[in-house]
Parts: C-alpha cells; structure tokens; sequence
C-alpha cells in the first residue's frame, strides 16, 4: 500500500535510509529535512511524501513536489527503497504512483536528478528502464569527476 506520511513513519524512513550504502550523513540529513517538513507542517504544499508500507512494514518512500516558479514541473526529490528489500518492483510502484501524482496535479515534467558515480549506474538504468530521458548532465557538479545527471519523462496533458 501506498499513503501519504505520517509521524510514527519518521523512524522506519530513517531507517530505509541508512540501509542504502550510495548515501552518506549528509544526503541523508537532507532527506531527513524534507521528512521532518512534511511531518511537522501538514499544511505545506511544497513536499508531497508518500510511503510504501506492506504488512505494517514501511519498504520505501518517494518525495515529489512542484519546482518553484513553474507551472507544471514537478521533481522527484527522493524516491528510496530500503536495500533488504530492493528488486521486488516496490521502486516501480512508488515511482508510477509519483506520476499519477504529477498527473492527477496537471503536471508536464517530473524530473530526477542523480550522480554520474558508477555506484548510482543502478538508479541511472532505472530511470532509462521506465522510460525517462536524459536532459542535461553537468560535470564536476557534486565533485571534480562527479557528474549531475537530470532524467525527465513528459506527460502530455490531454485535457
């Protein structure tokens, strides 16, 4: 099942992220941010948090929300999956329901941004699997060698 966040879900979703080796302390701060964001002010509109959660078991999240000052674009801030439970299509899901999401919202772009190390080639090749393209890639971004890779998928609305 796939629903919004709730308080109790802070600690299980530290937890997924800590058990992903590609993050360090700082990328999961900056999770954590968004989390506690969501959690303590229901009322934003910035942050959307949505969990997967199987038998009172929460497996991995996404985070989408609008990008400022446009219309209809949308980023998929983090989309986790705890890495015991990883190859089970749980990324999939929660990365089809962001796109409803973004649908439903009249979105054009949900766009993604990872890192160029081969420890992300996992995460690259899942977005090519689902049907993303490559934007824009930007060198030496993170670091000097580590690029910032920008996937997007277009939805034509047809209303």
């Amino acid at each position: 099942m796939i629903r919004r966040i709730k308080p109790s879900d802070r600690q299980p979703l530290e937890n997924v992220l800590r058990s992903v080796s590609q993050f360090h302390e700082g990328d999961i701060q900056v999770a954590l941010e968004l989390i506690d964001i969501a959690i303590n002010i229901p009322a934003q509109t910035d942050y959307h948090l949505f969990v997967y959660e199987e038998d009172g078991v929460i497996h991995g999240y996404h985070c989408t929300g609008k990008r400022p000052i446009t219309d209809a674009v949308y980023d998929l801030y983090w989309i986790v999956v705890d890495a015991n439970t990883s190859r089970k299509g749980i990324g999939s899901e929660l990365l089809k329901h962001a796109e409803d999401f973004v649908k439903q919202n009249n979105g054009r772009w949900l766009l993604a941004e990872t890192s160029s190390k081969d420890s992300y080639d996992k995460t690259r090749r899942f977005y090519f699997k689902n049907e993303y393209t490559i934007l824009a890639e930007i060198n030496d971004f993170y670091s000097v060698g580590e690029a910032l890779v920008i996937y997007g998928k277009y939805f034509l609305n047809k209303s």
